[in-house]
């Protein structure tokens, strides 16, 4: 019995062919339709979309190349397998050109039918199961919002996609680097071929080299055998060098020659070894001021900011919570065959006030441990976890203009205020600890609460705590 199931088409004027191969296959559990003349092969094929069809290359109204043709417009995906009495190379050779799976010489053989559709089946059914793959990855590489800032870093995708510039994404923790790195292998004219991916800062020093360029056997203690590095695996595909400013300095000048020159040697040999990698690097840090610190080489700066790309916090813009929050609640109850939930909209408002540390990836968690955890339909403020249910947007906006002020005096004023909200809510509103654990008088304190509007965070202490 097959493995595989399908509709099967047979268009052939012989009608002990078409009933020969009918019996057959349905006894194998496929369905199976016939036509006797090409015009009603044509269109039952228009109407039903089989997945295989069993041409005869002789019919009496079209020839069999020409139905053939008209089959592949009529459905791209429809695999044919032609069949002849009189079959010659010339003509299984046109065939296969024109879009013909396979070949069978009449009189049929029955086992070289079934094995046919059996492959044929299989190999439809992997595109089928590599294109669903394919839609999650690319669901789950995307990115979402209807911010100016994410807009212009979508444009900039698309521009880039297709060269094979080198490629510098910068931006907090979380924000997504590996995700843009994605997003443009997968635009590229490279996206067929490997992408590899290296985290710079979790391999140690005395192993990074051996990760990006290989080793031979012996190179090293405990090298016992011959092993690819990152680069020759994403030849003519993509690497990405995840937080590249980890990287040692020896490494670096590695790296840089490898860059200039597009060829590598593996540790312990003298041969040179080509290569195609088009390289993204990523980083939280500022290479620019590593440059000063001597922490990063110069040259190699220059060499992989080709094409910057910062992506920004997601404090930064707001305005795409909401659609970043649905699309993965939508996403996790797909995986976890779960009722997909809503936010409700006070839930919403919960999210954009809170800073997200963490940025993208922080709020995707939180989304998936909803999406499992929350036995309602519609995710109320309350079942949002600490310390985002706790969250305030009047307070936390203080927060995030805290670096928004150019005049000094008023960027320590408003630190002052956050730093004392924060110390008094440490201490349950109590001065006298508050000013204890700052090294300050009590009444110090307290004329500074009165300056900065805090006089309110002590209207629950008792009247001898107060002073005057």
């Amino acid at each position: 019995m097959s493995d595989y199931f399908g509709k099967i088409l047979v268009i052939d004027d012989e009608k002990d062919i078409c009933s020969t191969l009918s019996g057959i296959l349905c006894d194998e559990g496929h369905k199976v339709l016939t036509a006797n003349n090409a015009e009603s092969g044509l269109k039952i094929a228009k109407k039903e979309l089989p997945d295989v069809c069993f041409l005869d290359v002789w019919l009496p109204d079209i020839e069999g190349t020409e139905v053939l043709e008209r089959l592949k417009i009529v459905n791209p995906d429809l695999s044919i397998i032609m069949m002849s009495g009189h079959a010659n190379i010339e003509t299984a050779v046109k065939c296969t050109r024109l879009g013909a799976m396979d070949f069978i010489e009449k009189p049929l053989s029955l086992d070289k039918v079934l094995l046919s559709v059996q492959n044929l089946l299989r190999i439809k059914n992997l595109q089928f199961e590599n294109q669903n793959l394919k839609n999650r990855v690319e669901k789950k590489y995307t990115l979402l919002g209807k911010s100016e800032s994410l807009q212009h870093i979508i444009s900039a995708i698309d521009m880039v996609a297709k060269k094979n510039t080198t490629i510098l994404i910068t931006g907090e923790n979380g924000t997504g680097k590996e995700n843009v790195s994605r997003l443009i292998h997968e635009k590229s004219n490279r996206r067929n071929k490997p992408f590899i991916a290296i985290n710079c800062a979790a391999i140690p020093e005395d192993l990074i080299e051996s990760e990006l360029f290989g080793h031979e056997k012996g190179a090293f203690t405990g090298a016992i055998g011959i092993k690819r590095g990152k680069f020759e695996l994403a030849h003519n595909g993509t690497l990405f060098l995840d937080e590249i400013g980890d990287m040692s300095l020896k490494t670096q000048s590695k790296l840089l020659r490898a860059l200039q020159e597009h060829n590598i040697e593996r540790l312990g040999s003298d041969e040179t070894i080509s290569v195609d990698t088009r390289i993204i690097a990523a980083t939280n840090k500022n290479l620019e001021e590593e440059i000063k610190k001597g922490n990063f080489r110069e040259d190699l700066f220059y060499r992989i900011n080709v094409i910057p790309i910062h992506l920004p916090p997601l404090r930064n813009r707001k305005e795409d919570i909401e659609l970043i929050s649905s699309h993965y609640l939508s996403l996790y109850s797909v995986e976890n065959s779960i009722k997909n939930k809503i936010l409700s909209p006070q839930a919403i408002q919960v999210l954009k006030a809170y800073p997200w540390p963490g940025n993208v990836r922080e709020l995707k968690n939180i989304m998936e441990r909803l999406s499992i955890m929350v036995k309602e339909d519609i995710i109320e403020p309350n079942h949002l976890p600490y310390p985002i249910h706790s969250a305030r947007a009047d307070k936390h906006e203080e927060e995030f203009h805290l670096f928004s002020s150019d005049d000094f005096r008023e960027a320590r004023a408003k630190f002052e205020k956050i730093f004392i909200q924060k110390k008094l809510e440490s201490y349950d509103g109590n001065v006298s600890k508050t000013a204890e654990s700052m090294g300050m008088e009590r009444s110090h304190l307290y004329r500074k609460m009165k300056q900065l509007g805090l006089i309110n965070e002590i209207e629950k202490l008792s009247e001898e705590d107060k002073l005057e």
